[in-house]
């Protein structure tokens, strides 16, 4: 059955890890923190590297990063920063890891200021995801304004590696943007989703 779904372009011929991140996560609105920070952490990490490289050590990353946990993440002492990069399961680049502490006391900064990142984060599509119609893989916008803005505030507030191409490839995998092309068996089951939102 699943060999005869039709998926994005981009999914197809992948690995079953791969295939399986489309057809469960990706497009599917996220409105939990500890999620969103992991999709942080996994896009920042992924910058000038296929998002597959990325999948294929989320599980490491999970082991290395205490569970996607920001309160634990933001108190990464340099030490343990320094052990992080002699860990194979990751992307031993120091910037990165660097940033993912970073990221984490900006992240608290935010849930402390709204309640809660996602509150934050779905603000700037004003609660409800946007609703795309794409027909092909090059449809597929890199940025948005929404992006924009939002790489920008984030920058703001203190975060790395946000720019505006990486907040709009966070946005599709936590589901603020569906970008699953028309053709794709996912799209309608996330307009739907979006549907039932506030």
């Amino acid at each position: 059955m699943r060999g005869t779904l039709k998926r994005c372009k981009w999914a197809e011929s992948m690995s079953p890890e791969y295939i399986e991140y489309h057809d469960t996560e990706w497009g599917v609105p996220v409105f939990e923190d500890r999620v969103q920070f992991e999709f942080l952490i996994l896009e920042g990490a992924q910058a000038g590297l296929s998002w597959s490289t990325v999948l294929a050590k989320r599980e490491n990353y999970r082991r290395a990063f205490a569970g996607f946990d920001p309160v634990k993440v933001a108190r990464f002492t340099p030490k343990r920063v320094e052990k992080l990069l002699e860990n194979p399961g990751i992307i031993r680049n120091r910037l990165k890891v660097k940033a993912a502490v970073t990221n984490a006391k900006a992240f608290l900064a935010v849930q402390e200021e709204f309640g809660s990142f996602s509150d934050y984060i779905w603000g700037f599509v004003d609660g409800k995801p946007i609703q795309h119609r794409l027909r092909e893989d090059g449809d597929t916008p890199a940025t948005s304004p929404e992006s924009d803005a939002l790489a920008a505030d984030l920058k703001q507030r203190g975060f790395k590696f946000v720019g505006s191409t990486i907040v709009y490839a966070h946005m599709q995998a936590t589901g603020l943007v569906n970008d699953h092309l028309t053709s794709c068996f996912r799209h309608k089951p996330c307009a739907d989703m979006a549907k039932k939102l506030r």
